[in-house]
């Protein structure tokens, strides 16, 4: 891949049968820059991402990466789940190395690859256990690293902390954020948690229920440094006030 791409949502639609999940969405993220996604279960965040990944394709609208329409799954794009999705059969390393023998690399540049980003990731000295050995913070490093190490020109997170517990949560959330300042990935990523979309992101878009729309665009004016605790001063609680009140507005009933 060159390097980061913008990703760009253009009048997107989807229906399901005769549910619509999606209306008219336009979002973009920029070349370099972390945006989140918050909103109700069901308004159709995971399923921007799976357009996005070229899993799935708009009923009305289109997906645009890079300048090129996104039709099919490929190597423009990491995705990361928040139930890890390891192969138990292979080591860390070998997770990490799946997508570039998927993509033809030579064995020299796979290893050289994988090694980079176990390192990036502080899982160097992991490379030959198994996912059963790893707890669920380290699981969910390996997948960021296999994520990363193709060099895609986006990374979509849906929910990638979810399942984790606060304190592993907390320090997730620092190291991606350093990953991003290093690396300059263009990330999109999902998440149902207000603060963590705070410290992560430079903007915050905010879907309504169900078809899914943008209600709300919200920029996150800090360093993009943000020392753990920035969560406890007044700047920070501005801005999850400005989220959280866009999420009640569409909570409350028509």
């Amino acid at each position: 891949m060159s390097g980061p791409a913008g990703l760009r949502f253009e009048r997107v639609s989807k229906v399901f049968g005769p549910l619509p999940v999606l209306e008219d969405v336009d979002l973009h993220v920029d070349a370099g820059e972390f945006v989140c996604l918050v909103g109700a279960s069901g308004c159709g965040k995971s399923t921007l991402l799976a357009m996005a990944a070229g899993l799935q394709s708009p009923t009305a609208g289109r997906v645009v990466l890079g300048g090129e329409p996104v039709t099919a799954p490929g190597a423009h794009c990491g995705l990361v789940f928040q139930s890890f999705s390891l192969y138990p059969w292979r080591t860390v390393a070998g997770n990490v190395a799946f997508g570039l023998e998927l993509g033809g690399c030579a064995r020299g540049e796979i290893d050289g690859r994988v090694a980079e980003y176990l390192a990036v990731m502080g899982l160097t000295d992991f490379a030959d256990a198994r996912p059963d050995q790893l707890s669920g913070g380290m699981k969910q490093r390996v997948a960021i690293a296999r994520a990363l190490a193709p060099r895609p020109e986006v990374v979509l997170l849906d929910e990638p902390f979810g399942s984790l517990d606060a304190l592993t949560r907390a320090s997730m959330r620092e190291l991606v954020l350093g990953v991003w300042r290093e690396l300059g990935t263009t990330i999109l990523m999902v998440t149902h948690d207000v603060e963590e979309a705070v410290f992560l992101s430079s903007r915050i878009y905010v879907m309504s229920p169900r078809p899914g729309r943008v209600s709300a665009e919200i920029r996150v004016p800090l360093p993009t440094a943000r020392p753990r605790g920035m969560v406890r001063e007044a700047p920070f609680q501005e801005v999850c006030r400005q989220v959280e009140g866009a999420l009640l507005v569409q909570a409350v009933p028509a």
